[in-house]
């Protein structure tokens, strides 16, 4: 066997063990807090299985940085151990040819995991959704309460109680100016999805002049096509997490329920999450270079320590960006880029 093949098994056996057992462990968590609720609605041992392999591809995506770490230490301190890293060096072969022997695997992982991110993930979360929402026991005392979004330059407040999204009831829609000023206020009891867009019924209006008021009422008026009943769907559900492709339209004018800054963030995000796995491996490549018989353990943690505060890092720089506290290239890119070259560094240090 070559010495890349060797590396890339060894690599490769190492990070699906580790993203098994980690994926594993979180998924176990996932059903402790919902397997009663599942139950509850009837739908058996099916249903958790159907709900376990729903949400598997995010636990897959979380699992992935911390899966790279925690293989990677495992194979560089096999290597190390045995004295093979010791006995490559001897012929001329450089820790640093070592780490790019082993970056096809985390590579392929991190691609892997771009994908759940970006095309599987976010169908399984709809998938889950409708599901979840089609199962729920009907409850004719529950209070629906209205929700709050923007379209574009319009501010709208609804109650979505149609478990299909198709309908709103008790419209509001605050229309603005390119400075934020108040320009319109429509008012319909109902809004309908037909044929492909929003219908208002019996909308009255109240626009807003320099001086005055003026009042207006129609029987029918067309709205928006940017809200889709699955939006709909979502925000009386309290959904939380954005796909990319939601940010993306959120920013183009779209359904949005937070600030402009929180969406740019996210979809900077998408993109600079799977860059953690190549982020883990430089962290881990040090391994390489332990020393079992002076203190090489100690390497070992520090390498599993500094990949941990990786993560603490790259989620404090999120919420700044999310917040605007920092821009959003920054807030997704900055962990990485720092713990890149702190990673970078320790090598070259260690390789002397």
């Amino acid at each position: 066997m070559t010495l890349p093949a060797y590396l890339l098994k060894l690599m490769g056996a190492r990070v699906l063990a580790a993203l098994a057992v980690l994926t594993g462990v979180l998924q176990i968590i996932d059903l402790l807090e919902v397997t009663t609720q599942i139950l509850d609605r009837n739908l058996g041992a099916g249903g958790v299985a159907y709900y376990a392999m729903l949400r598997a591809p995010r636990l897959i995506e979380q699992a992935a940085p911390l899966a790279v770490l925690a293989g990677c230490l495992f194979a560089f301190g096999k290597l190390a151990g045995e004295s093979v890293v010791t006995a490559l060096r001897s012929t001329g072969i450089s820790a640093y040819r070592i780490t790019l022997l082993a970056l096809p695997a985390v590579l392929a992982l991190a691609l892997v995991q771009l994908a759940i991110g970006m095309v599987i993930a976010p169908r399984t979360d709809q998938m889950l959704s409708a599901w979840w929402q089609a199962s729920a026991p009907q409850d004719a005392t529950k209070k629906i309460t209205p929700v709050t979004f923007r379209l574009a330059n319009e501010v709208v407040v609804a109650l979505p109680r149609d478990p299909d999204g198709r309908s709103l009831e008790s419209v509001i829609i605050y229309r603005r100016d390119q400075a934020g000023r108040l320009v319109e206020r429509t008012t319909a009891p109902t809004a309908v999805w037909e044929a492909g867009r929003w219908t208002l019924i019996k909308p009255r209006f109240e626009t807003l002049g320099t001086k005055t008021i003026s009042e207006g009422s129609a029987t029918t008026m067309d709205w928006t096509q940017d809200l889709q009943p699955a939006d709909v769907r979502a925000m009386a559900a309290g959904q939380t997490l954005v796909t990319p492709q939601e940010a993306s339209r959120a920013l183009a004018g779209g359904l949005s329920m937070r600030p402009r800054t929180y969406y740019e963030t996210q979809l900077q995000r998408a993109w600079a999450a799977p860059f953690a796995c190549i982020v883990m491996l430089l962290l881990a490549a040090p391994a390489s270079m332990a020393n079992f018989r002076g203190g090489g353990a100690t390497l070992l943690v520090q390498c599993l320590a500094v990949g941990l505060l990786f993560l603490v890092f790259d989620g404090a720089f999120t919420a700044l960006g999310e917040n605007g506290a920092a821009p959003a290239i920054l807030a997704a890119w900055a962990a990485p880029a720092m713990f890149s070259a702190l990673g970078i560094t320790a090598l070259i240090y260690l390789e002397g």
